[in-house]
This record gives C-alpha cells, sequence and structure tokens, in this order.
C-alpha cells in the first residue's frame, strides 16, 4: 500500500472545521455556565445546579474532542512530513493514528450532542407538562 503526501492534507478542512464547531459549542456553552452561575448565586435553586453539573460534563466532553481534533491535525501534519522525507510504512501508521484520534473525536462530540439533546427534552418535558394543566 502506498500513500500520497496529498491523502492527509485531505483532513485540513474537515478538521479545522470541526475544531472550529467545537469552540463554538465551547464559548456558547461557557456564556450560559457564567449566566447560571450569577443566577445560582442570587437565588440557590438545586435545578440550575444540576443544570451547571451537566454543562461542566459537556465542557470536559469538548475539551477531548478538540484535544483529539487537534492531535488528529497535528497527526495528520506529521504523517506528511514523514512521507515527505519518505518514510511510507512510518507514514501509514501515523496517518492511521490521526484517523482514529479523528473518530475518537467525532465519537465524544455524538456523546456530547446525546446529553445536549437529553437535557433540552427535559425542559421540554416540563414545558409541556405545564401545558396539559
Amino acid at each position: 500500500m502506498t500513500l500520497n503526501i496529498e491523502t492527509p492534507a485531505l483532513l485540513f478542512s474537515a478538521t479545522s472545521l470541526i475544531l472550529l464547531a467545537y469552540t463554538n459549542r465551547f464559548l456558547t456553552i461557557a456564556q450560559i455556565v457564567r449566566g447560571l452561575k450569577k443566577t445560582y448565586d442570587e437565588k440557590e435553586n438545586k435545578s440550575i445546579l444540576l443544570e451547571i453539573k451537566n454543562l461542566n460534563l459537556r465542557l470536559t466532553l469538548i475539551r477531548y474532542m478538540q484535544l483529539f481534533g487537534v492531535m488528529s491535525l497535528f497527526l495528520s501534519v506529521f504523517g506528511m512530513l514523514v512521507l515527505f522525507l519518505e518514510l511510507q510504512i512510518v507514514g501509514i501508521y501515523i496517518f492511521g493514528a490521526s484517523l482514529l484520534c479523528l473518530l475518537i473525536s467525532l465519537g465524544i462530540s455524538f456523546w456530547e450532542i446525546s446529553i445536549s439533546v437529553t437535557a433540552l427534552r427535559v425542559h421540554l418535558s416540563d414545558l409541556l407538562d405545564s401545558k396539559k394543566e
């Protein structure tokens, strides 16, 4: 099996866009946490504390999503360097590791989105329950 130097370069645009999306999610959640903390300081509501705990887990997952996304990009660039130095077998393994990191990042992203959807359904169920009454 041979691997061209252009193949790892294909990950650049995809990984860059994914990292941008992860950063946007992180910034949005961080802003929500700041607002909820301010609200919690004013009135100590247990549901707000649970929501902050949920968001804290999501922030941790986003940090790992970013970590594996950056590792994927790093390994992709490193793989290109190794391929440039004509170390074909090493380049193939490094590129494979890059793909694995990207898969892990996407898997964690799916987990984080699942948590987000569950939290939103809890909010919606409160709304739907109040409309039934």
